[in-house]
């Protein structure tokens, strides 16, 4: 696979046809927006749309009747475990995610031999083992606290979202091994801050036991963390410096 940085036949420029260049520039001229102020007329548009009651899906309620206690409870100590249900939810779908994402990238690496001595492939398992164990921590993290995993709380349909242009990264056949790594270090980076909020919801609410698993878990994304962003410098010098690589 050529490398996204050798120069080849790009024609996105204005500068690789100037003549045209001038002819686009003239034609955008005669569309120039018609209002003395465009931005605020846009604003004004979206802001028809921006409601308080206009949220991105909403909580479901408890399907058991020991969720129902602990909601009940959670409440009367002057907490609320919504807010945590809910992003427990985020966090259960984004590591699905991650699950898909890095075998996506193990089938990459896999069929591009020279790939081998970039990122090794023991380890992405391992990384991808890791994943599929949270998920499950997850989980059952949310049926102990008497809700439905299978529910899609809000701000996991916000993370379905998110994740789509990740997903186009790593799939797409033509994307390299490092734009595959940079795009692997972004969802690390996530995932390290969103688990250690986890520690501190699940601490400020007593719940001790949980915060605990939590916290390996977040050593482990730690540890994740550490290995992309290692491979992905490594990729970027190997780039930088072709010959040094090949010694």
């Amino acid at each position: 696979m050529e490398k996204a940085t050798q120069i080849g036949g790009n024609r996105t420029g204005m500068d690789t046809s100037p003549l045209m260049a001038k002819e686009m520039l003239t034609g955008a001229a005669l569309y120039e927006p018609t209002q003395l102020d465009p931005e605020a007329a846009y604003a004004a548009l979206q802001g028809q749309y921006m409601r308080p009651d206009n949220n991105v899906g909403s909580m479901p309620p408890p399907g058991t009747m020991k969720g129902q206690l602990k909601t009940v409870a959670g409440k009367m100590r002057g907490r609320n475990p919504e807010v945590l249900l809910n992003k427990l939810g985020e966090r259960l779908a984004y590591e699905r995610t991650g699950v898909r994402l890095y075998e996506a990238f193990i089938r990459k690496c896999e069929a591009l031999p020279d790939s081998a001595s970039l990122v090794p492939l023991v380890d992405l398992r391992e990384i991808r083992a890791d994943e599929e164990a949270h998920f499950m921590l997850l989980q059952e993290a949310i049926i102990q606290m008497g809700a439905d995993p299978t529910a899609q709380t809000p701000d996991a349909d916000v993370s379905g979202v998110a994740s789509q242009g990740y997903m186009q990264v790593l799939t797409d056949p033509r994307t390299s091994i490092v734009q595959s790594l940079e795009m692997l270090m972004s969802i690390e980076l996530i995932d390290n801050a969103a688990w250690e909020l986890l520690m501190t919801l699940a601490d400020e609410m007593g719940l001790d036991i949980l915060s605990a698993a939590f916290e390996k878990a977040w050593q482990q994304e730690e540890t994740h963390l550490q290995r992309v962003r290692m491979w992905y410098e490594r990729g970027i010098r190997n780039e930088l410096m072709p010959a040094a690589a090949t010694k």
